[in-house]
């Protein structure tokens, strides 16, 4: 007998038990468990897997064609539905699952039984985003490399809560009710985390006791105020930290929170309340967002212990003036920087220090106050020989008069094209003065 196919979200029900779990379950598997487990963040995201694209309907086997049918299984799918309970016998049967989607339903901790995954030696990914949870359902198999639970009610982690998830690779928990109060200081001490998600929560600092495996967190969209002097002390591994839309001044930030950091290549400081571009900061960092803070300066030499040199520096959407640059502003990374974003600033000429870096690709300077003529060597340095760099100029936006420039201007462009120069905006005329 064919059975039509009808999307998994016309379903509905109440409780997942033996009876009616045949309704959710995919046939096939849409991935390979275990295989690139983490999400990165903005401005460093990766593609979703796709959705499963076939799945089956069968509205009631007997034992053993249910037996039979369900030996294969390795994906379970209900996305979308009124779950709101899942008793100790719902996966009896399909103990080969690997995969669980239960994202979108009413799932409470209370409606989920402590012995309801217990037997599922074989899961590896658990997906329980946008239900009504307040913890961590406990008794998860160890197996697990995933397990997210964004979009709930989360209020606290104690020690307890992930004891004996020794797998865990990604764990993410953005969206919920957590704060450094409320996370037990030993909650992460059993884990190699590799990934751990936090953003859109309530911490007013970072928390304690993170995993020393750690190679990225994103604790976007919090409330955080300062990065204390240990808080990163045991985490050696971390190549990513993303603190976005938080409220972090540079004189909240401990002279020695990451400086002697090896690993720490990616730092986003972006929609803080930054003034200055901060000192001390990752020896080892390559890129660094600092867009949308009220950034009015830029001290001499706050690069130049980095090595082997800053590569990325998006500085846009701040307050930097004339008066924001110092000679020694970019020094360390003459040889080393690839991309500079410092458009949609007030910048009333090219900064000093930017017709030194020889290896300089991507440059935005639109939308800001650059007036009239532009100094003849203040983009490119003649003294330097060689193939052009630059790849992409963007000069937009400003008050410059494209027919005062030299063609000289530009000997470091690959290509004319490549530079953007319109349009701009006409300087107002000062009225002259009328003699008696």
């Amino acid at each position: 007998h064919i059975w039509p196919m009808v999307p998994l979200t016309t379903i509905h029900t109440h409780i997942i038990h033996p009876g009616l779990l045949y309704m959710f379950l995919v046939v096939g598997e849409t991935g390979v468990p275990g295989g690139n487990l983490h999400r990165h963040g903005e401005n460093m995201q990766t593609p979703h897997r796709k959705a499963p694209s076939r799945w089956e309907l069968n509205p009631g086997p007997s034992s053993c064609e249910a037996r039979a049918l369900t030996a294969a299984l390795r994906s379970c799918l209900s996305v979308g539905n009124n779950i709101s309970s899942i008793p100790a016998d719902a996966f009896n049967g399909i103990l080969n699952l690997e995969w669980i989607n239960l994202k979108k339903n009413r799932l409470t901790t209370a409606g989920i039984h402590p012995h309801a995954f217990r037997e599922l030696k074989f899961l590896t990914r658990l997906y329980l985003d946008g239900n009504l949870l307040e913890t961590i359902p406990s008794g998860l198999p160890s197996t697990l490399q995933e397990l997210k639970i964004n979009e709930n009610h989360l209020q606290e982690i104690q020690d307890t809560s992930l004891k004996g998830l020794n797998g865990l690779v990604t764990l993410e928990l953005e969206g919920n009710r957590l704060s450094e109060g409320s996370v037990a200081h030993g909650a992460f001490s059993d884990l190699d985390l590799l990934y751990l998600r936090l953003g859109r929560n309530h911490f007013r600092a970072v928390p304690q006791g993170l995993p020393p495996t750690l190679q990225e967190l994103y604790l976007e969209h919090n409330r955080i105020e300062e990065i204390s002097e240990t808080v990163f002390n045991q985490t050696q591994s971390l190549t990513l930290i993303s603190l976005r839309n938080n409220r972090l001044e540079e004189t909240r930030i401990a002279p020695m929170a990451w400086i002697h950091h090896r690993s720490l290549e990616s730092l986003d400081l972006s929609h803080n309340d930054l003034h200055l571009v901060p000192s001390f900061l990752p020896q080892s960092l390559v890129h660094l967002v600092l867009v949308g803070n009220r950034i009015e300066r830029i001290p001499g030499y706050v690069f130049a212990h980095m090595s082997p040199g800053l590569e990325y520096l998006y500085l846009s959407y701040n307050r930097l003036d004339g008066e924001g640059f110092e000679p020694e502003s970019f020094f360390g990374t003459y040889s080393s920087m690839v991309e500079l974003c410092l458009d949609h600033n007030q910048l009333l000429n090219v900064p000093s220090g930017i017709n030194e870096m020889s290896n300089l690709h991507f440059l935005r300077l639109n939308d800001n106050k650059i007036r009239y003529r532009l100094a003849l060597n203040s983009l490119c340095d003649p003294g330097l020989n060689g193939e052009g760099t630059l790849v992409a100029l963007r000069l937009d936006n400003n008050f410059i008069d494209p027919d005062t420039i030299s063609p000289s201007a530009f000997s470091c462009v690959r290509a004319p094209s490549s530079v953007v120069l319109k349009p701009q905006h006409e300087a107002k005329k000062q009225p002259r003065r009328q003699h008696v």
